[in-house]
């Protein structure tokens, strides 16, 4: 046993916790599409309101949306795009200096709307310091709405990895991997070996915090092991098949996602048949954005449905880290059920 090596990854411990004390999480990100989308709804729909203020009709109402979007719109991406540029530098500050950041930011944009209508020559006084209270107002309160949603990652993600380690260590899968391990002790050591590998790499994976994001190839290397371990088990009954396009594994998918849909496909696919079923993973590249597709047969019919938790975490854990950007279906026809994501490129 190497004394100094113990020693020295103990005296790494106070740093490493220093260092993850240091890691501040960016409060919004102007880079996402699903926040650009919900940013430019809220500036529109305050400015509509707005603008009902004064206006004697339909006509003239519409007249003064004209121009009061025509300024607000661009001061609104030009917030995003700083915003987005400065992404990198605002994760690494403190989560009270993002705030005035970006209220001061949202300042700064509403002058420069208000700039935009001066430019017009508008009859009466420009409304500087108001643009420039409001332009403060709106961007803290879609801050507020981004902190929020960010909050909500945090039960999901728990909820999460509570849900899949308990799947993972359920006695009947764990003895039924023991038991097919302890049948091929004697008549092929190696394979019982691997088994117990693939079923060490489950539960370590289970165990070991994830973050917020992993890579594709990641979970597909974990679905791997788990169906040679259920091949093990169903011997002929489980057909896999494979469709990997290596481009896609770069994508950023949440932890612990592919599992538990491979795992639903295993249990209301192959286990009700005697003959067993079918089952292929599938993942491809299209123009920006990546495909990930489950795909089994049910030969014993679709049987008594499921209570759904397994997939409703999936997309909701999805949804949360690619925001509009994610899509999350599920089709069952010609006795074949399928779910398919997309996910970012």
């Amino acid at each position: 046993m190497n004394d100094s090596q113990i020693l020295s990854a103990f005296a790494d411990l106070p740093e490493q916790r220093r260092a993850k004390a240091r890691r501040q999480v960016l409060l919004f990100d102007a880079c996402q599409v699903g926040v650009v989308l919900r940013a430019v709804l809220f500036v529109e729909a305050v400015v509509g309101v707005g603008a009902m203020f004064g206006a004697t009709g339909a006509w003239d109402w519409l007249m003064r949306l004209g121009v009061l979007s025509g300024a607000a719109l661009p001061a609104t991406l030009a917030w995003l795009i700083v915003g987005c540029s400065l992404k990198r530098l605002l994760a690494r500050l403190p989560a009270w200096v993002q705030h005035v950041f970006g209220i001061a930011l949202g300042a700064l944009a509403g002058l420069y709307g208000c700039w935009q209508v001066a430019m017009v020559s508008l009859p009466g006084p420009v409304p500087w310091v108001a643009s420039a209270f409001l332009g403060a107002l709106m961007a803290a309160a879609l801050m507020v709405a981004l902190v929020l949603r960010l909050k909500g990652r945090m039960p999901a993600q728990t909820a999460a990895r509570l849900s899949e380690l308990q799947a993972r260590i359920q006695p009947h899968f764990l003895f039924n991997t023991l038991n097919s391990a302890i049948a091929l002790v004697r008549e092929d050591p190696a394979r019982a070996e691997t088994i117990l590998e693939d079923l060490s790499d489950l539960f370590r994976h289970a165990l070991t915090e994830q973050g917020e994001s992993t890579t594709l190839a990641e979970e597909v290397k974990l679905a791997r092991r788990y169906l040679a371990i259920e091949e093990v088990r169903f011997g002929e009954r489980l057909r896999v098949e494979w469709s990997i396009d290596p481009q896609a594994g770069k994508a950023k998918v949440p932890p612990l996602f592919l599992q538990p849909l491979v795992e639903n496909a295993v249990k209301h696919g192959v286990e009700p048949s005697a003959s067993g079923a079918e089952v292929k993973i599938s993942t491809q590249c299209r123009a920006g954005s990546v495909v990930i597709k489950v795909t089994n047969t049910v030969p014993a019919g679709q049987g008594r449905p499921g209570h759904g938790v397994a997939q409703d975490n999936v997309r909701d854990r999805l949804r949360l880290l690619h925001d509009v950007e994610a899509q999350f279906r599920t089709v069952l026809k010609d006795g074949i059920y399928q779910v398919r994501m997309e996910v970012p490129g």
